[in-house]
């Protein structure tokens, strides 16, 4: 069951990718979005995977990373009352549905219900060293470039005070998210051993020569 979610989440990703090259008619700069780049990272790390163990700090990150992307798009980008969204026309698109859809719900699966390691608490905070590089690589291309990936990010809208708001909004959000992952599975993993390991009934005492 592990390898089939892994492969599944891997060829997900994958095709998530190469359906956006096709939409796009192959345009690079697809890769310099987050979502892009966390698609690869969960393709990378659930291929190896299916082959070979992967340590689960490095599985925990690529889940972490492919939820931010599904979690900030259906609820800042993609939802009309947010004071980011985008109307997207290739909303219902195949790359879409799998990118923001499809791809961080199994890698949250299978994160969830069918990989259960321990894992440390302090690995929420080390897994956000890729979203602040993200951040920083962001900010120097948009300043180059003047256009920046997302709008939450947008120094030329925002203004520095703004994105130094939102940003410290999102390191404390996905550290949390970071720690509601690990801490869900750490009571999945808790409940289905318990669940798995069957009841022994106390012995009673032989009264029979008192």
């Amino acid at each position: 069951m592990t390898v089939v979610f892994r492969a599944l989440t891997a060829v997900c990703a994958v095709g998530g990718i190469v359906a956006l090259l096709i939409w796009n008619d192959g345009d690079p700069s697809s890769f310099v979005y987050f979502t892009v780049q966390s698609a690869v990272i969960i393709a990378a790390v659930s291929a190896v995977a299916v082959f070979r163990p992967v340590p689960a700090w490095i599985r925990g990150a690529a889940t972490l990373y492919s939820c931010i992307t599904g979690i900030v798009y259906h609820t800042l980008l993609a939802n009309p009352s947010s004071p980011f969204y985008q109307k997207d026309d290739g909303a219902h698109t195949v790359h879409n549905l799998l990118l923001h859809s499809a791809v961080p719900i199994l890698a949250a699966v299978t994160w969830l219900l069918v990989e259960r390691e321990r894992v440390r608490w302090w690995y929420a905070a080390a897994w956000l060293g890729y979203p602040l590089a993200y951040l920083v690589f962001a900010m120097i291309r948009g300043a180059f470039v003047h256009e920046y990936t997302y709008p939450f990010i947008d120094v030329n809208k925002l203004g520095a005070l703004g994105v130094t708001e939102t940003s410290l909004g999102f390191t404390v959000a996905f550290f949390l998210l970071g720690l509601v992952l690990i801490g869900l599975g750490v009571a999945l993993r808790r409940l289905l051993t318990r669940r798995a390991t069957p009841e022994t009934t106390p012995a009673v005492p032989d009264t029979a020569g008192v």
